[in-house]
């Protein structure tokens, strides 16, 4: 890419290489160095460009023990270890708080009407996990609850699994709903998380639900078909 050049003139480039399948640009986001950009925004020496389908709404096991410190006030986390619900929830309560609201996602049986085996789910981590962290933060900020924790697997999933869990504690059981819907929401809107379904009958990726206003790019021609 010439010197000045912007995330538009990164994707003409990209229009030109997947000429005849240009569907596969049509409601994506971008992003650089692991935050979305603007299709204005200018490209540096050694900018990481991520160009990311609607998504499905630190990999490991990792040790929650933290959530019980003194002052916590959030955590997130990816990994592809069965979630235990009961321990994280039992270690955000505090004696402050008059609701604790959760979350459970898990994966069901079937898909309208599809039988569902199993799902994986993949994920860019590094943007994933800086997108997770800004949303428990703005959902503290937004509704004035003390803790918001956000976890979710990776990799495949078995029917019954916890697939995402978000954990809001707050002194009023109003906020505490209100911010836990916004999380979960705002979460299969904009965290690069992707979910391929396998069913009895065959496996699809999911389609993901549209970014919101002002992530969403079109290159030129992604209309053409």
């Amino acid at each position: 890419m010439p010197e000045g050049a912007c995330v538009a003139d990164l994707l003409e480039l990209v229009t030109a290489h997947v000429a005849g399948r240009v569907e596969l640009l049509r409601g994506i986001a971008v992003s650089v160095n692991a935050e979305y950009a603007t299709a204005g925004q200018v490209l540096q020496e050694g900018d990481e460009v991520g160009i990311l389908p609607p998504v499905s709404g630190g990999t490991g096991g990792p040790d929650l023990s933290f959530l019980s410190a003194p002052g916590c006030v959030g955590a997130t986390s990816l990994h592809r270890q069965t979630i235990d619900t009961p321990s994280i929830v039992a270690a955000i309560k505090r004696g402050e708080d008059g609701a604790v609201v959760v979350f459970d996602g898990i994966v069901r049986n079937n898909t309208r009407g599809r039988r569902t085996l199993h799902l994986d789910y993949d994920a860019y981590e590094e943007m994933a996990d800086k997108q997770m962290r800004k949303l428990a933060e703005e959902a503290r900020n937004q509704f004035a609850v003390r803790h918001v924790t956000i976890v979710h697997r990776l990799g495949r999933l078995e029917v019954g699994e916890t697939s995402v869990l978000i954990v809001v504690a707050s002194a009023h059981r109003g906020a505490a709903f209100e911010a836990c819907r916004w999380v979960i929401d705002t979460l299969k809107k904009t965290v690069p998380i992707w979910k391929k379904e396998t069913f009895v009958d065959g496996a699809v990726w999911a389609d993901g639900e549209p970014f919101p206003a002002g992530l969403a790019l079109e290159p030129e021609g992604s209309h053409e078909g």
